[in-house]
């Protein structure tokens, strides 16, 4: 038998007037009414609004490969089981399965993973690379697009995302791990004189082209953001919560999200430790794909709410759907206060004001509404 999570209790027809050539128009619209956090026991969630005109919902859950779920009306979410199996004899992969993205391309979806590779000459602890998985159906199976990683930095890389332009380019964005990443900046030393560490690892994100058939990159990837190295900075205190509240010595920026509105393009960021209360979203922007980018002064633009009464924290490793109605909604992940060893799916809406302010209404727990056809 086939179990069902629910997000909603309510689906809704909801009529409108557009204006057309002959005046007004009479259409519907379908609205569910949804609750955070959704039943998914997801980290890193990702949303696929196929061309089918179903969601399928991709996350990291799985020690050997991914599994998806499906929803006609967001709002009842069925288990696809397994979609994509790795750590084969014959794959290039062997655990630590992190982080799908999958996107809908001439009839084919393609899916962008991170994992632990086999090869390992140093045999290091941490030697994640990033892979590519094909299927005819978002619904999968996937298997192996290539029997490599799309290409092989000198360091372990997660938390693939990809941004197709209209140009025909595309470009890959990742996170550069912490391991054997030691950073000198003000945090550490203050880190260092308060006895917690001798010294903060830091994860830095980055983008480069990478060919339009996925065999591998264009030239050589660009330092897109790292964690500010002055107490001053505007960004310090809340993208050092992990080291200065003692949490762990590492600083990350990973989990990178981007997109374009306008001229402008937007990536969004998580910032500290994914297994901690104080994970949180910030984004920066650009007038190119590469960079440079400016970190906005409203940052974080989600974080914890236990601290203000709330129950959610943990909130991080975001993406964003754009809904039939054009409106936006921020997918990740949190913690329930009362169950902080799962992660659990959020959905939030994301708006951006006419300055061009990008803002996140959550972490939410209260019924809403979005429009869902």
């Amino acid at each position: 038998m086939k179990h069902r999570f629910f997000m909603a209790g309510v689906i809704a027809a909801t009529v409108f007037f557009a204006p057309g050539c002959n005046g007004s128009k009479e259409q519907t619209r379908e609205t569910a009414t949804v609750n955070n956090p959704v039943p998914v026991k997801f980290g890193d969630p990702f949303v696929l609004a196929a061309s089918d005109g179903k969601y399928y919902m991709y996350g990291t859950s799985l020690s050997d490969g991914f599994e998806a779920y499906v929803s006609e009306d967001m709002a009842t979410w069925e288990p696809l089981g397994q979609v994509y199996k790795g750590g084969g004899e014959d794959q290039w992969n062997v655990d630590c399965f992190w982080a799908p993205e999958v996107y809908e391309r001439d009839g084919k979806y393609y899916m962008f993973y991170s994992s632990n590779a086999k090869d390992n000459p140093g045999n290091e602890g941490e030697n994640f690379k990033i892979g590519v998985a094909v299927a005819d159906s978002p619904a999968g199976p996937f298997a192996d697009f290539l029997d490599r990683p799309v290409f092989n930095p000198p360091y372990p890389i997660i938390d693939a995302n990809v941004l197709f332009e209209d140009d025909g380019r595309c470009y890959l964005y990742f996170s550069r791990c912490c391991y054997k990443h030691a950073v000198d900046s003000e945090i550490a030393d203050k880190a260092r004189e308060d006895g917690f560490c001798d010294e903060v690892e830091e994860s830095w994100v980055y983008g480069v082209e990478m060919k339009p058939d996925f065999s591998g990159v264009i030239g050589e990837p660009q330092l897109l953001l790292a964690p500010p190295t002055k107490l001053d900075d505007v960004q310090a205190e809340w993208e050092s919560r992990s080291v200065t509240n003692k949490e762990v010595n590492r600083r990350w920026t990973e989990g990178s999200y981007i997109f374009k509105e306008g001229d402008t393009y937007y990536i969004m960021y998580s910032a500290n430790h994914y297994g901690g209360k104080y994970y949180a979203v910030g984004y920066a922007t650009s007038d190119s794909p590469l960079g440079p980018f400016v970190k906005s002064s409203s940052n974080p633009v989600l974080e914890e709410n236990v601290s203000k009464g709330g129950t959610v924290m943990g909130t991080g490793h975001n993406m964003v759907v754009t809904m039939p109605d054009s409106s936006r909604y921020c997918v990740y992940h949190g913690r329930m206060s009362s169950n902080p060893g799962e992660r659990v799916v959020f959905f939030d809406r994301l708006e951006i004001d006419s300055a061009g302010v990008l803002r996140v209404e959550g972490p939410t727990t209260n019924p809403q509404e979005i429009v869902v056809k």
